[in-house]
């Protein structure tokens, strides 16, 4: 769902909110408790109504009341995860350019041999709390190995591998089905190349690395390569893990 442009007046909650400080419901409390000013003076009333030429603060900050658009991508194998390449690399933005006129950005990073799940927004407040390890966004990913994996390396793998840049660490893994070449892994550590890295550093090649899960996010009716708005119901959850994190 596209995200609509700011109208004549707007809802104070839906302007705060567009800001990029909370999601509505959250910021309907603001209102209420009287930390939102509008030209100078306190509102407290719920569905009060707003135009982009009035001055709205909170805690002393003028808010801008920026379009932001949220968009979920497929990524492909072969394209990067920059917003431009100067050896003229395929970037992920390509796919993206009939999009909107806004610029977004990439939250997060996926190497240009993994396919999967990336997020892309101009909300950078959101942006900046989903890409750090701190926040524990869940990324569930497939992997696929040149060759079976032992129980033994699954038991190591789970109990942490150290890599030159420190222990690197799982959430859960799990052989997927009956061949113990796929392997279905959950991570929040943000690290470049770190699934590679693991696997590399007990003398396995991952094939395929495929992102499935980013947040509450899946690949339902999403083909490779192609890209979707997301719903506000979507937008609110992402929101709301923000607001639980801080």
């Amino acid at each position: 769902m596209k995200q609509k442009a700011l109208s004549e007046e707007i809802r104070l909650n839906k302007f705060i909110s567009n800001a990029g400080v909370c999601a509505r419901r959250a910021a309907d409390a603001l209102i209420k408790e009287g930390l939102i000013t509008v030209n100078g003076q306190k509102v407290r009333t719920l569905g009060y109504k707003v135009t982009i030429q009035d001055v709205v603060q909170y805690r002393n900050q003028v808010l801008k009341a920026n379009r932001y658009v949220y968009i979920l991508l497929n990524k492909p194998k072969d394209y990067i995860t920059t917003t431009q390449d100067p050896q003229g690399r395929k970037t992920v933005l390509q796919l993206i350019k009939r999009a909107c006129q806004e610029r977004v950005y990439p939250v997060g990073r996926l190497d240009r041999n993994t396919t999967g799940l990336l997020l892309l927004t101009n909300d950078g407040r959101l942006a900046k709390h989903l890409a750090h390890p701190s926040s524990h966004i869940k990324k569930l990913y497939h992997v696929v190995l040149d060759k079976s994996i032992s129980q033994a390396d699954l038991e190591k793998i789970r109990s942490g591998v150290a890599l030159e840049d420190g222990i690197a660490c799982v959430d859960q893994l799990e052989i997927v089905g009956q061949d113990p070449r796929n392997i279905g892994l959950e991570i929040h550590m943000g690290r470049n190349r770190v699934i590679r890295r693991i696997f590399e550093q007990l003398h396995y090649e991952v094939v395929k690395l495929d992102r499935v899960m980013y947040a509450h996010l899946t690949k339902k009716d999403l083909p490779r390569g192609k890209w979707r708005w997301l719903t506000q119901q979507e937008i609110q959850q992402l929101h709301r893990l923000k607001e639980k994190n801080m």
